[in-house]
């Protein structure tokens, strides 16, 4: 075989081997050969793009396929070009610059059903040869988009609940925090009032969860995964209490993804009372992750004092901590649908 080796790779630019928007790349193909060849042409290639697959079973003989693709950009540099060239024998080092594209597109994503994918390819042409192919993976992470409706502005939901079954009264939860956007590690501060003018006992309950959509064809696949979850103690009845919590985002805890029309990540807050015998009243408030390295030009965002919430330095409840886990390109797609879009599509249900 004339063709030993050949690769591409690159150099990392942080300590976390992340790249973002507008960043430059740097990075190597490598082609050993065993005795001198002709080659047609080498040619450098960055792509970034989305896909869902996914299979439902609706009967024995019934199974549907659903699929959908996005790219967001496929970017070419011929490193050699000009027809048939001699290469002698040897290994040879073909350097290559790249800049990402500062654009918004969505960060690297990896699941059973959907991913989002940016990579480095390096395709080597020779006449009546395959053509051999290269190439290796780089982990985009999206700065953060600051500009998402109240994202920085506190939360408010409140809920009430009569009862008629197994008890009587009325019961009431107003739910505050301080914001929508956390980064990973920031502490979310939780305030939540109950009026408890039953006769039954409540315990306050909170679950952070994660939930991912896909969509293809009109249709949606959901899958939720729970991060995080505690009680604390019974608020008896004919009683009212104020619950204050500060939960940390874990700091492993992926950014959210909502910049991409067939793959979204989101997470929520929900806040229920658990009465037994009795449907718990809940509330489920968004909460958007933002990638924690720092980026030129964004600035971080304020702390909890900027918007006039109370510090929980006080409180005796424990703080939740807990880690999880040069063609030019194409035009930009169409924006992707605003955050909580996608209603009207068909899902799969979920407790959540």
């Amino acid at each position: 075989m004339t063709i030993k080796h050949f690769s591409i790779d690159y150099d990392s630019i942080n300590s976390q081997n992340i790249f973002t928007n507008g960043d430059t790349m740097n990075g190597r193909i490598i082609l050993e050969i065993s005795k001198e060849t002709t080659i047609q042409s080498l040619t450098f290639i960055g792509k970034g793009k989305a896909k869902v697959r996914w299979q439902e079973h609706y009967g024995q003989h019934d199974h549907r396929y659903y699929w959908s693709d996005e790219k967001y950009y496929d970017v070419k540099q011929y490193i050699l070009r000009d027809g048939d060239q001699i290469i002698t024998k040897g290994r040879h080092v073909f350097p290559f610059t790249f800049k990402i594209p500062d654009r918004n597109m969505p960060s690297s994503f990896n699941s059973g059903i959907g991913q989002i994918t940016h990579k480095v390819n390096a395709e080597l042409k020779q006449s009546m040869r395959f053509t051999k192919r290269a190439k290796a993976h780089f982990t985009f992470v999206s700065k953060a988009d600051m500009g998402i409706p109240g994202l920085m502005e506190p939360q408010h939901d409140c809920t009430d609940k009569s009862l008629s079954v197994f008890g009587s009264g009325t019961i009431s939860m107003d739910v505050h925090t301080n914001r929508m956007g956390y980064q990973q590690g920031d502490n979310l501060q939780l305030k939540v009032e109950i009026h408890n003018q039953s006769s039954r006992a409540v315990k306050p309950k909170f679950i952070l969860y994660e939930r991912q959509n896909f969509f293809a064809q009109g249709h949606r696949r959901q899958n939720t995964t729970k991060i995080l979850k505690e009680k604390v103690k019974t608020i008896e009845a004919h009683s009212q209490e104020t619950v204050k919590k500060t939960i940390t985002i874990p700091r492993e805890l992926p950014s959210s993804i909502l910049n991409c029309s067939i793959i979204k990540r989101e997470y929520r807050l929900k806040i229920s009372l658990d009465i037994k015998y009795s449907v718990d009243p809940e509330i489920k408030l968004p909460i958007v992750v933002l990638p924690a390295f720092e980026v030129p030009g964004i600035k971080q965002p304020p702390g909890p004092d900027v918007f006039g919430f109370e510090t929980f330095t006080n409180s005796n409840q424990p703080t939740w901590s807990q880690a999880h886990q040069h063609q030019a390109a194409p035009q930009p797609l169409e924006p992707p649908p605003p955050y909580a879009a996608h209603a009207a599509y068909s899902s799969s249900r979920s407790h959540y």
